[in-house]
């Protein structure tokens, strides 16, 4: 099973990468280049946390608890199941997102984030793509579980 899932993880951290790069290569620390005025950015910031920059200065914790959820992953929701093909591709983008993140901590000791919004006057917390794979992936997976349970 995990071989059918490997191919999207690294895909999807490769593609993290690629973009992190051309965001580093181009945007100024600190800098934002408005898309959508009032509204969409993109700003390029090192966060040395996690979301919302929680546990920040505390990189080792954090690889810690990227390299405990793959395991996780691995052994308690992957290893030895059946997965429907949607399952395949929501864990594909949890792992690739949480593997470019990693990469970046164990690397640079931050990850690069870039996606800056503004919504109803709130200055959301910038993010990545990577955060967004994990997120749309715990939706997906939550998704399939109610379904089962609706069943």
């Amino acid at each position: 099973m995990i071989f059918k899932i490997l191919p999207i993880s690294l895909g999807i951290a490769l593609f993290d990468q690629i973009v992190k790069l051309i965001i580093t290569q181009f945007i100024p620390l600190e800098y934002s280049i408005k898309i959508i005025p009032s509204f969409f950015q993109l700003t390029y910031v090192q966060n040395e946390g996690a979301a919302w920059s929680i546990f920040s200065g505390n990189r080792l914790f954090l690889i810690f608890i990227s390299i405990f959820s793959f395991f996780f992953i691995y052994f308690f929701l992957i290893k030895n199941k059946n997965l429907k093909k949607i399952e395949r591709i929501a864990y594909g983008m949890l792992i690739g997102g949480l593997f470019g993140n990693l990469m970046d901590r164990v690397f640079l000791g931050y990850v690069i984030d870039y996606f800056d919004f503004t919504i109803f006057n709130y200055p959301f917390p910038i993010f990545n793509f990577a955060d967004i794979c994990i997120v749309i992936s715990v939706f997906l997976l939550l998704i399939v579980a109610w379904k089962e349970d609706v069943k």
